[in-house]
């Protein structure tokens, strides 16, 4: 068991800038992440919304972000965090997946989540086999091929215009008549000739060879017809589960999962800091995982000082 002032858990760009932020406070910071740092940067080929870079591809601003977060001294640790809990001293233990253990008394819980499932026949079948939830890792897998994306907000229109490069014809399925997406990237997909938009209509299952995806059968919601598209992959992209059961103690949670914070970031749990995607909040951004982390770490730094002098008080 090894103690540090703060836990990090998890190293995409929320992590690794409450990383960066704990280390020039001077605390002592440990940051676990099961794999490469970077989190959703690493799934993004080209992010042209992050002040400062017109365009950068993902991978490139997940290296910056790394090696800036190290250079003022975080520790990192490749390790999945399996459980958070709040020790009776105040303190907080962090297990992992390999069986070790961190203290501190403070966590930033930056860990991000995983894409929500259609939870349809057919999705576990062919996940891998023309089922996918990432365009950058997938999409030259379908180069001339007709595919759909399933989904209307910002992730599902941006990735169905991504797959254009590849893709002859990209169907959108969405079960309103009505993107959720913001205005400018709602008529990209408009102006997209090789788009077309499947409204009001949801994935029933999906079909294919047993090798390879070959229709997905669709339902008109207003209807309640149903008729086949023929396309050789699905991107799904219908919403993230936060990676919030990691938290082993009692902590407020909104109705998707996510932590309800104050304006420290702290959680209901004292010493328990939330940043980025698993944070209930309007939108979820890298501006804005950024900006949480970095008010989360100076607010860890009070926290600890604050803590400190209370237990010298005692």
């Amino acid at each position: 068991m090894t103690s540090y002032d703060v836990i990090v858990v998890g190293a995409g760009p929320a992590g690794l800038c409450a990383a960066l932020y704990c280390g020039r406070s001077m605390l002592r910071t440990l940051v676990l992440e099961k794999g490469v740092p970077g989190g959703q940067l690493l799934n993004t080929e080209e992010i042209e919304d992050y002040i400062g870079f017109e365009s950068i591809h993902g991978f490139d601003l997940a290296d910056r972000f790394a090696r800036h977060a190290l250079k003022f001294g975080a520790e990192l640790v490749t390790d999945a965090a399996s459980g958070i809990e709040k020790r009776a001293d105040g303190s907080f233990s962090v297990t992992t997946e390999s069986g070790s253990e961190y203290r501190a008394p403070a966590v930033i819980l930056a860990a991000g989540g995983a894409p929500a499932r259609l939870g349809v026949p057919g999705e576990a079948e062919y996940a891998g086999k023309g089922v996918s939830y990432c365009a950058v890792c997938d999409g030259h897998f379908f180069r001339g091929e007709t595919i759909a994306v399933v989904g209307g907000g910002d992730a599902a229109c941006e990735e169905a215009d991504f797959l254009t490069r590849y893709a002859s014809k990209v169907h959108i399925v969405h079960r309103r008549d009505e993107f959720r997406a913001s205005r400018i990237i709602q008529n990209r997909v408009f102006g997209n000739p090789k788009i077309e938009v499947v409204w009001n209509s949801v994935v029933e299952r999906i079909e294919g060879d047993g090798a390879a995806v070959k229709r997905l059968v669709l339902r008109d919601v207003r209807s309640g017809a149903v008729s086949p598209l023929d396309v050789s992959g699905v991107f799904v992209f219908v919403g993230f589960k936060p990676n919030t059961g990691l938290v082993r103690s009692d902590v407020t949670r909104d109705a998707g999962g996510h932590v309800i914070s104050d304006e420290r970031m702290m959680s209901s749990i004292p010493g328990l800091f939330v940043a980025g995607d698993v944070r209930a909040q309007l939108i979820r951004q890298v501006t804005t995982a950024v900006g949480d982390a970095t008010t989360a770490a100076v607010a860890v730094s009070k926290y600890i000082v604050e803590s400190r002098e209370r237990s010298a008080g005692a």
